[in-house]
Order: structure tokens, then sequence, then C-alpha cells
């Protein structure tokens, strides 16, 4: 008897799988980490080395915050005040912001059109509520990091304007014009100006406002800077008459009193607009830190001594910082009539990421290539004097040395 042999079936030896390059979403593609906190962060790598550094990275003030502001928060912690508020924000503090915006910016408004929310996160949640995947959004060239990182993840998609040195960086409206299509949802503005410490001109603004009212677009206004004043007037598009329903003002406290670490800020906008920017709110992060909300309260209405003499010494140091720069050959900056940057153009066809890295490694002086802010950029970095004059004079005697060794 033939014995009868039975053959399994083997199944193949199954390939490796193969190992993803990243589990992020693809989303997350095209959206380059921020340049400003990757220098800031390489600026404290190198300290901790023991590298002496004089960074002029970070937009952030040297001031520490006032004590008025200081003492209301350790009251509230002190009466107990560390649980969940209302979404928005407590009614004392819309109702000050609302009674500020009113009295400093012409915005017709009351607490009812208050988010209180960290200006980035109100930057990213305008964003997410207001722009649909495929919508274009205008925005100067150059501008701030973020804009760009949060029309993206939002599926949109930036459309830059260039503005121009000799014009101070101030936008042309008919250049706002001719960049319109039918996709065009939104223009980013942002008065005074990070990176260039431009101030648009009440007219600009006006002109601005009569596209967006003639081609129903929205306006994101980011006027965080607007206390930072040195010459002219801050002028908020959302008191043009027509504008407030399809503007979103953004503003806070971190420039103006010294408290980039509180993350306080607000959003204000129509009731209709402000139910979506809180329907987000509440999905996220809930609501501000409690404790630091009458805090918040007590900058807005208490004295402001503090804050006025802080913008008489960044005026000091801008025109000191203007004059050294005007004194190393290669150099040409514009003197800015608000915020706390210069945005110096240099004599050379080296990238601008590469000269930084350079004077970075050889100088040991940290300033943000001007690349990071748009492709106007180029040629360009951003440095904040927003350090002491003793740092300043340091620094900008250092990359005077650097500009003469290229």
């Amino acid at each position: 008897m033939v014995e009868k042999k039975i053959y399994e079936f083997q199944e193949p030896e199954a390939a490796a799988p193969k190992e993803r390059e990243t589990m992020a979403a693809k989303r997350l593609a095209g959206v380059p980490a921020s340049g400003t906190v990757a220098l800031s962060n390489l600026v404290s790598h190198m300290k901790s080395m023991g590298i002496d550094i004089v960074s002029f990275s970070m937009g952030e003030p040297d001031f520490v915050t006032p004590e008025n502001i200081i003492e209301a928060c350790k009251t509230s912690l002190d009466a107990g005040f560390t649980h969940y508020t209302p979404s928005a924000g407590i009614p004392e503090l819309r109702k000050a912001v609302a009674s500020k915006a009113f009295s400093d910016n012409k915005i017709h408004c009351t607490a009812k059109n208050i988010l209180i929310t960290p200006c980035k996160h109100a930057i990213f949640m305008s964003a997410m509520a207001f722009l649909d995947p495929g919508d274009e959004v205008i925005l100067p060239d150059p501008s701030w990091v973020s804009y760009e990182a949060c029309i993206r993840l939002a599926g949109a998609k930036p459309v830059y304007i260039p503005t121009k040195f000799d014009d101070n960086f101030i936008i042309d409206p008919s250049h706002i014009s001719l960049a319109i299509t039918p996709k065009t949802k939104m223009i980013v503005l942002n008065s005074p100006s990070n990176p260039t410490g431009s101030i648009m001109p009440c007219e600009t603004i006006k002109e601005i406002a009569k596209i967006a009212i003639e081609n129903d677009l929205m306006v994101l206004s980011d006027e965080i800077y607007e206390s930072i004043i040195y010459e002219g007037n801050h002028h908020s598009i959302a008191a043009v008459p027509e504008m407030f329903d399809r503007t979103i003002t953004i503003s806070g406290l971190s420039k103006t009193y010294a408290m980039t670490g509180w993350r306080l800020g607000w959003a204000i906008a129509s009731e209709k607009n402000m139910k979506e920017l809180d329907k987000l709110q509440t999905h996220s992060i809930s609501c501000c830190v409690s404790f630091t909300q009458p805090a918040a309260v007590e900058a807005i209405t208490g004295p402001q001594k503090d804050k006025d003499d802080m913008v008489k010494e960044f005026k000091k140091r801008r025109d000191l910082a203007v004059d050294l720069i005007r004194d190393i050959r290669g150099l040409d900056v514009n003197v800015p009539k608000g915020a706390f940057y210069l945005f110096p153009r240099y004599d050379s066809k080296v990238k601008s990421e590469i000269l930084c890295t350079k004077m970075l490694e050889e100088a040991h002086v940290a300033v943000t290539p001007g690349s990071a802010f748009g492709p106007c950029g180029e040629g360009f970095f951003r440095l904040s004097y927003a350090a002491s004059e003793a740092q300043i004079i340091e620094g900008l005697s250092r990359i005077k040395r650097f500009m003469l060794s290229l």
C-alpha cells in the first residue's frame, strides 16, 4: 500500500513590515517647526555649555512683570481661586478688555464679544474655526512665523503679498486686490509688525477694509504690540464701519506688561464668530489659568506707569541699536515705529539662515534669519532689542567684527 503523503500548505514567510518614517499626521508635513523657538532652544543649549551668547532672537521683554500684577495673582491664589473659570474667561476680565478695546481702539464691543485665551492659541483657533481646506489666506511678506503654520494646519493656503524695505514694509492695498481669487477667505494683518516694527497708517487700513467688504473677506488682525508705539498711532481695523462682524482682533498682555510666561490674551469678535471660537476653546484648553485672570484685570485697570516706563526704555534701546547698526559696513536698517524689533538688510549673497548660523557659531550672537518670516525676508535678519543697553552694545560690536570678516 502506497503511503499517502499529505502536503500541508506553508504560509510564505511574511516580509518584514516597512518601518514608517513617522507616525505624524499628513497635515504636519508642510509645517516647519518654529524658527524662532528652535533658535531659542539652541541658544539655551549653548549657554548651558558655558558659551557666552548675546541673544537678540526672542520676542520677549527682559523686564519683570510689574509688582502690582504679581501681587494680584498672589492674592487670588491665597483666596483659593484655583478652579475652572467660564470657558470665555471671568466676567470681570472680559468687561475690562471690552472697556479697553472701546476706549483705546474705538472697537464697539461688550464682554459678550471677548474670549480670554492665549494669543497664539487665538490665532490657531481662528484658523481652525474659519478656514476650510483649499481656502486661501492673504498675509504680508515678511510676517510672523506662525501665521503660515496655522493656515496650513487648517488645510488652507497662504498667499504672500510682498512688502518692501524702501516702503518701510507697509502693505500696498493694490497688491491685496491683485492676490484675491474665488478661493480667498481671509486677510491677516499685524500692526505694529513682527518682524519689521512697521505701523500701518489709518488710510491704508481703511483701504484694506474696503477691499475686505467688497470681496466678503474676513480679517484676522493681530494687535499684540498695540501699546508699544514710539511715533504715530495704532488703528484697529475692527473700528472701521462694517468691519466688526468680519474681523477677529487678537491682543494680550505678553508684550505690554512683560507677561510672556503668563500666556494670557484675548480675541474680540462678533457674538456669532465668538460662539465658534469658544466652541474650540471648550474642547482644547477649557479655559485660561484661573488665578492669573484677576491679575490680568489689575494689569488693564491698575496703574500704567511701569508699562509707560518700559515703552520709554524700548525707544531708547531702539535709537541706540539703529545708530550702532548704521555704523556697520554692509548693514542698513529702517527706524521702526513700534514693537521691539529691527529688520536689518545686509549686503551679501549669503542666505540668511547660513549667515545667522555663522554669526552664532563665530560671533556668539543670536539673531533670527529673515527667511523664517517669508520669501521677502531673505537678505535680512531680525534683531530683538528687548535686551539691556550693555547687551545691545556688546552684541552689535560683535556683529560689526563679524560683518567685517565676511
